[in-house]
């Protein structure tokens, strides 16, 4: 009984520390402040035990269809290349004040195709996002389809040379209100 007794005072000993330090104002919130490699630690493993536990189960249609592809160079350009660029797009302001700062998808490290698993876990990024990092929750406004021709296209964005995707989405201007903002 007296272990017990131990762990549940060290537990709510532990709990009450982290309430304590959240409520006075320790955690540094700021956009421009990194996180500590614990939280840090913290934060991807749960981020990428949650994603892969809620991509168990999607069922990956066919992603070599031209149209798919097509129109996924479209949405890509429509919602996605602000934040995470593409060949020939440079940096901007916007992304830079972004923490975590969005990963450049047509970066080397995107370029392999890791099969069925990781078009379904791009699909559910997508399709919820991402809290407290800036990734929408496409699939609020995007049916399934579209959602899946970006994950198509995600799969031949870091092969793509800067002129051949200019040519995929030159005709994907963004839309805009008359107010200027874009829809």
């Amino acid at each position: 009984m007296t272990t017990l007794r131990v762990v549940v005072v060290t537990l709510l000993v532990v709990v009450l520390a982290a309430l304590a330090y959240v409520y006075v104002g320790v955690f540094d919130v700021a956009a421009d402040a990194p996180h500590g490699v614990v939280f840090r630690w913290v934060a991807q493993t749960t981020r990428e035990r949650s994603i892969a536990v809620r991509a168990i189960g999607i069922k990956v249609p066919d992603l070599d269809s031209p149209t798919l592809l097509a129109a996924g160079a479209k949405e890509y350009a429509h919602l996605c290349v602000g934040c995470h660029l593409a060949p020939g797009v440079a940096d901007n302001e916007f992304r830079k004040g972004l923490y975590p700062v969005a990963p450049p998808l047509a970066g080397a490290e995107f370029a392999r195709d890791d099969g069925e698993a990781a078009a379904a876990r791009r699909f559910w990024i997508i399709k919820h996002g991402i809290k407290s990092s800036a990734m929408p929750a496409w699939g609020m406004t995007r049916d399934d389809d579209v959602i899946w021709s970006l994950v198509a296209f995600l799969r031949k964005l870091p092969l793509l040379e800067p002129e051949a995707y200019a040519k995929m989405t030159a005709d994907a201007a963004p839309e805009h209100s008359e107010e200027g903002y874009q829809q």
